[in-house]
């Protein structure tokens, strides 16, 4: 790539332990291309005009995390299939003219990891912890791998019940999440519940079936308690970790026209980095 160097980058507030510009890096060095990915915390009150000054600083376009994956669909000209079922955008590409385009690649990102994973959802069951934005994405994305039913439980059943009014998933309530988990394929934890400095998940696995797959969208710490005390009773365990290198990879190619490879030294690099921060 010659010529001026090519921007882009991820918005967001905060924004002080982001791993993507790691992961782009990573690549815009791998492919020996002339660009850079910036981390730009934008405060709430200036988000308009912080976004305008990237389109006036002719970025190519941008990631974009909380708490802006809805606001900023309001500054799009289009938006693609998947942002408009999920509600929410977090790829922006910016056009010749200056207008913005939202895509969402959670969903892909994260059936991407199943299918790394190996397991097949085919006449399968899951289950889905929480009810953001998260859990639209991976249900989206459990659809698209032919997944027979789901079931989604959040603290708040309400938001819920509103997925399920978009969605073909049946509402469980919170505190039967254990017991409805008897007779399920696949565990998939969409809440913040086990992150760095939240609390831990409340979930007893012993009703869970050893055969049972548990995957954890939360990625630092890369091995929750939730996956470690599935992976101590013999359970297959997925972390979130693919699925931010898979969501990343059609942003990559959408701004520099490379699909770029998950190298085994990327993953290495990005497990020891969640695992820091």
């Amino acid at each position: 790539m010659g010529g001026k160097e090519a921007l882009s980058g991820v918005i967001g507030f905060p924004l002080g332990h982001s791993l993507s510009p790691f992961i782009h890096h990573y690549w815009i060095d791998y492919y020996n291309l002339s660009a850079k990915y910036n981390a730009v915390e934008i405060p709430t009150e200036n988000f308009r005009d912080s976004v305008q000054k990237l389109i006036d600083e002719s970025y190519r376009g941008f990631n974009v995390t909380l708490p802006y994956k809805q606001k900023i669909m309001t500054l799009c000209e289009s938006l693609d299939e998947t942002a408009q079922c999920i509600g929410a955008v977090n790829t922006i590409k910016i056009d010749d003219r200056g207008a913005l385009h939202g895509m969402n690649t959670d969903s892909f990102g994260f059936a991407e990891n199943i299918k790394d994973s190996g397991i097949s959802l085919q006449n399968k069951t899951a289950l889905v912890l929480g009810a953001g934005g998260a859990a639209r994405a991976v249900i989206h994305g459990l659809l698209s791998l032919g997944i027979q039913e789901i079931k989604i439980a959040n603290r708040t059943r309400e938001k819920a019940v509103d997925i399920s009014r978009q969605f073909p998933v049946t509402v469980i309530d919170w505190d039967r999440r254990e017991k409805e988990s008897a007779a399920i394929d696949l565990l998939v934890n969409t809440t913040s519940l086990g992150m760095n400095g939240q609390s831990a998940l409340d979930f007893d696995l012993e009703y869970l079936p050893l055969s049972a797959t548990i995957c954890d969208i939360v990625y630092k710490p890369l091995h929750t308690d939730l996956l470690r005390h599935a992976a101590a009773r013999g359970h297959k365990v997925i972390t979130g970790t693919g699925m931010l290198l898979h969501q990343a990879r059609p942003a990559f190619y959408t701004w520099f026209g490379v699909m770029p490879e998950i190298t085994d030294e990327l993953e290495t690099g990005l497990a020891e980095k969640a695992e820091v921060q």
